[in-house]
């Protein structure tokens, strides 16, 4: 039965506590697009992307109207491109970047994500030359957003790509220097990251995925933030468990535009990533859901409690709204996307260090962060292999998205709109972690990983001695231990 009192409260959320669908993000294989030539090869890309998503701008608008629901994204994520790139090695990669930005502009999507290589355990062909294409592709490119996975808890972290990771952040921030080096802010670099992820810039569609699928990411910090506000002074359990319902009612909305996406389309609904994904608008931060716990300001002792406490209320509520769950799902830190975080980060209640804390318990990882232009590509590296270490050993996704800012210093601001938002430029540790770095090599993975190995202990060749732990298995058992009898082996054996 429909309750008059849910319709209300609904409304109330998308009217006054931006409530929202992120995005849409339909996924595309584009294994089928590979060829020698790379001509064909970015032919077949063009072709397909089109067919596929023609109609995706125009049913996610079609759905917001008839549901009045926002929905404030639609995007498309395709196969690494490295995978096609491998094909045709005497070629740069850099006229995929173009042609998956002009499919972009055909079919009217925000972004396309996927200009990607997963190197966590080694470089494979075209990977080493889509890396070194990223800085160029996204200074050529609008819609076009690139992600590299250096590490995961099964393989280990690779450092010979973290170090170039760190080369290449820089190199991508320098060639746009003249947008706010927006080229960086279009790049991320995951431990663990996810195949099925519908927020950008990390989105890519991944090898086990369907031919087409349709992800949705959900968005309510400031439904949560007014849900608290409301509950007034009650204690943490009770916090707990408004999150937890207020994220399952989130997370329906999320279902409900799935489900009607993936029928009108034709395309298998895939995931619905429940996570708190906050923008710069008053009200629509997840530092203010933090401060609504009782801290003075983000950033201060308890944040990273807090945080912990709404990550994992935000899974378990929202878990179980939707059939399928999946992507990053918890609560997202970007800091120039967060108005409290941004408030936070001038005051300098909130600090690098303090982030890093806060990502071994939230979603992702160092987020939308903007920091010195004279920050070395080697201690980019070193923030990098931090933060991978912290998803490597944790078994999280974890991620780091810098923005070196050319040409300004700690203190000063970049502005990129839109829902990348502007904040400060952070200080950061200005020791040099360059020795360690030019080591290169592999970080090993951790004990954790080794979950499908089963240990078996052989039994001794000689009867052990009386007293010790195998006695039982030989002849007569010891005092207050059952008897064990084995049989005696076959004559065949």
């Amino acid at each position: 039965m429909i309750n008059s009192h849910d319709i209300l409260e609904t409304i109330n959320m998308i009217d006054h506590e931006n409530l929202d669908v992120r995005t849409i993000t339909m996924g595309i294989s584009l294994l089928d697009c590979i060829d020698d030539d790379i001509e064909k090869a970015c032919g077949k890309v063009y072709d397909k992307i089109c067919r596929y998503a023609k109609n995706l701008v125009r049913t996610g608008e079609d759905i917001s109207k008839e549901y009045g629901i926002p929905i404030i994204h639609k995007r498309i994520a395709v196969t690494p491109i490295a995978m096609l790139a491998a094909a045709c090695p005497a070629m740069s990669p850099v006229k995929f970047a173009k042609i998956l930005d002009k499919a972009a502009d055909t079919v009217g999507v925000n972004f396309v994500g996927g200009y990607s290589a997963l190197v966590h355990k080694g470089f494979a062909p075209g990977d080493y030359a889509l890396i070194e294409s990223i800085p160029e592709a996204l200074s050529v490119t609008e819609k076009v957003c690139s992600s590299v996975n250096i590490g995961s808890t099964k393989a280990g972290i690779n450092m010979d790509a973290v170090a170039k990771m760190g080369r290449v952040i820089r190199q991508a921030a320098e060639l746009t220097a003249d947008r706010d080096c927006i080229g960086a802010a279009k790049l991320v670099v995951f431990c663990n990251a996810p195949e099925d992820n519908p927020f950008m810039a990390g989105a890519f569609h991944g090898a086990g995925e369907p031919d087409s699928v349709i992800n949705v990411g959900v968005s309510g910090p400031g439904v949560v933030r007014a849900a608290l506000a409301k509950a007034g002074d009650c204690n943490i359990t009770e916090v707990a468990d408004i999150v937890k319902k207020t994220a399952f009612k989130i997370t329906r909305t999320g279902q409900l535009v799935a489900k009607e996406a993936s029928k009108r389309l034709s395309v298998p609904f895939g995931i619905v990533d429940l996570s708190l994904a906050p923008t710069p608008a008053i009200g629509d931060s997840v530092a203010y859901i933090l401060e609504e716990m009782g801290l003075e300001q983000c950033g201060a002792h308890g944040t990273t409690a807090c945080l912990a406490l709404l990550n994992d209320a935000v899974k378990k509520g929202g878990v179980m709204a939707s059939s399928h769950v999946g992507g990053l799902s918890g609560a997202f830190i970007p800091v120039t996307e967060d108005a409290g975080m941004i408030e936070a980060a001038r005051s300098k209640a909130l600090s690098l260090t303090k982030l890093e804390a806060m990502t071994a318990v939230c979603s992702v990882g160092l987020d939308m962060i903007a920091i010195p232009g004279d920050t070395s590509a080697e201690i980019i590296s070193g923030i990098i292999a931090d933060e991978a270490a912290i998803g490597m050993v944790n078994s999280k996704t974890t991620a780091v998205r810098l923005i070196p800012a050319i040409g300004k210093k700690a203190g000063e601001e970049l502005n990129f709109g839109g829902l990348l938002g502007n904040g400060p430029i952070m200080d950061v540790n200005p020791k040099s972690p360059a020795k360690f770095i030019a080591r290169g090599g592999r970080i090993p993975a951790p004990m954790q990983s080794l979950k499908n190995c089963k240990c078996w202990r052989a039994l001794p060749s000689k009867p052990p001695t009386k007293g010790s732990a195998l006695g039982t298995r030989w002849g007569k058992p010891f005092s207050g231990e059952k008897k064990f009898s084995p049989k005696p082996p076959s004559k065949n054996r």
